[in-house]
Formats: C-alpha cells, structure tokens, sequence
C-alpha cells in the first residue's frame, strides 16, 4: 500500500515555491489588479485589457496588429479575438495595411476616442487610489523592476 504523502511534494518545497516564485506572484497581483480595473471600467462596457488596447491604438497612424501584439505582450491570434468585441461595438476599425494587404491596421474610431476620454478619467482616479495604498515609491520600483523582465 502506497502511502498518500510519498505521492506529493514536501510541504517545504510548497512552501519556498509559495513565498519565492516571482511568477505566482506577479500572476497573483495580475489577477487582483485586473478584477480592481475590470470593476472601474465596467460602467464602460470595457475590461482592463480592451482599455489597455484602446490606449495603444490612440496614435496617429494606425498600428499593424504584428507590431501591437508584442507591445501589450500578446500574439496576434490572441489580439485579433480581443478586437472583434470592440469592431462590432464601433470603437475601432480593422483595416488593410496600405503597404501590405495581407497585415492589418487597427484605427480607433470617433466613438472609440469619445468612451476612452470618459474612462480614462476612472481609471486616473483608481490608479490614484492604487498607488495611494502602496509605500512611496513602490510603484515606480515595480515599474522598474518589470520592464526588466524581458
């Protein structure tokens, strides 16, 4: 008969991984983070990912989803299913590039601009509460530290 504990990790291995991993950690933030904003930005029918790529597409020539995939850490595939929602809601278009017929540009349509000038006053004012609760300057050193993250 085997015995059920020989079957799993030692529970200080569980342990050091639980207080060490730079990985559990940051997709635990992650995760708390984006419910925070995902609550602030609902009044705008937007998740913190579609508003952070509403902010990227705010440029004066429309970006081509190859070179905006990387940007927001994503792969193209992932990007062109985050755009489907907010094409069909008129936030933004997708276009043909001029250069390149076969890569596609997204442009931020009028009513994109519109709902983003009103949702990125909330998302000030979260972020303020955000940062208000964290020691000085921690969230410059985690800016810092996770650009450093390649």
């Amino acid at each position: 008969m085997t015995d059920a504990t020989t079957d799993i990790l030692p529970l200080e291995t569980v342990l050091h991984i639980r207080d060490t991993c730079l990985c559990l950690a940051t997709q635990r933030a992650a995760r708390r983070l984006a419910r925070r904003f995902d609550t602030a930005l609902r009044p705008f029918g937007l998740t913190n990912g579609q508003f952070s790529l509403m902010v990227a597409l705010n440029q004066p020539e429309p970006p081509p989803i190859g070179r905006l995939a990387p940007f927001l850490g994503m792969d193209p595939s992932t990007l062109t299913a985050a755009v489907k929602p907010l094409a069909r809601r008129g936030l933004l278009t997708v276009e043909p590039d001029s250069a390149d017929r076969r890569a596609r540009r997204l442009r931020i349509t009028p009513e994109g601009v519109a709902l983003m000038r009103d949702a990125v006053d909330v998302w000030r004012a979260t972020h303020a509460e955000l940062d208000a609760g964290l020691d000085d300057g921690t969230s410059a050193a985690l800016h810092h530290a996770l650009a450093q993250i390649s």
